[in-house]
């Protein structure tokens, strides 16, 4: 069958503020027969539910019965764990110094306008929903413990959380058994701009799929049509690469991306961008989005950036 490619942040599926998480009752998989917790006769996903967290329960339009010790309390998402053992997962990271004004540009005028967000909220930028996601995917060995750095001599984890020899996600004939182990991927966006080739080559062989040089370009009329169309709902937010067709390592001045300017990447060819001082990052700011501007995004990056550095340590080296 075809494998589906979905990002998207770990803040959509978690509630905010590290909020408890409750099981969405539409995600659970029917269990039925001998041995279940779901009865056969009348009490199918329509029925009753049992094993639910006495403080929220969730039905599965039925009701529920004597409440029992939820087996994921500690499940930070509102997706059951058996729902996330089918896919595979990676991870990309980018600088709260990077992200947060990106972001913050696309919510002030004039961009509100086109992307509809008219208000910042520090809370969304994802980077605590990220780390915990992830370590409770580390925890419950969905990811790990081996790593994406490490030195394969053949195609790593060709087959993870996918089909294995006709058995898919560890489940043959409704018995359930151990997923597949998938690697740790933490993907840097720094290091994915500085050398794309080398990184997404790196990135293929963790996830089991064929690198081919083509997938960093998209200049057909296809690809830009595909671009166009998956992109379609974010307005304004990623006009940069959209008006791009290809991925190239930034230089000095020039953009990675192949048909557009980025002040914001400004490094030498091949070689790693040059760091910048908080103060210089704060007058860069306050240039840009004036000093309330300025102090919005300061916060913001110094909310987040523990998380950040706790998750870089766990990027991949090329």
């Amino acid at each position: 069958g075809k494998r589906l490619f979905i990002k998207d942040m770990a803040y959509y599926i978690m509630p905010p503020d590290a909020q408890p998480a409750t099981r969405v009752a539409s995600l659970q998989i029917p269990k039925r027969g001998i041995g279940t917790n779901m009865d056969t006769n009348g009490a199918s996903s329509n029925g009753v539910a049992r094993a639910q967290d006495s403080e929220t329960p969730h039905r599965t339009n039925g009701s529920i019965s004597a409440p029992e010790t939820n087996p994921e309390a500690d499940n930070p998402t509102v997706i059951p764990q058996e729902l996330l053992s089918k896919f595979h997962f990676a991870f990309l990271i980018r600088d709260p110094h990077y992200s947060i004004p990106s972001y913050y540009r696309c919510t002030i005028p004039p961009l509100d306008d086109v992307t509809g967000f008219y208000e910042f909220y520090e809370n969304e930028s994802g980077y605590d929903e990220l780390r915990r996601f992830f370590d409770y995917l580390r925890k419950i060995q969905f990811v790990g413990p081996s790593h994406a750095s490490t030195v394969h001599t053949g195609n790593a984890n060709a087959t993870l959380n996918g089909t294995v020899n006709g058995t898919t996600n560890g489940t043959t004939n409704g018995i359930h058994s151990e997923p597949e182990k998938v690697e740790i991927c933490v993907v840097d966006a720094d290091d994915l701009l500085d050398n794309p080739a080398a990184v997404i080559e790196r990135f293929c062989k963790s996830v089991g799929e064929e690198y081919t040089p083509e997938m960093l370009q998209w200049s057909s009329e296809k690809d830009q049509k595909v671009a166009h169309d998956a992109f379609a709902k974010w307005h304004g937010f990623h006009d940069d690469a959209l008006g791009s067709k290809s991925l190239r390592p930034r230089a000095h001045g020039v953009a990675i991306f192949g048909t557009c300017t980025a002040d914001t990447y400004s490094s030498v060819a091949n070689k790693k961008k040059a760091a910048k001082t908080e103060e210089e990052f704060d007058a860069e700011w306050k240039e840009k989005y004036g000093e309330k501007g300025a102090k919005i995004i300061r916060s913001a990056v110094d909310r987040n950036m523990a998380d950040y550095r706790y998750l870089k340590k766990f990027a991949m080296k090329i």
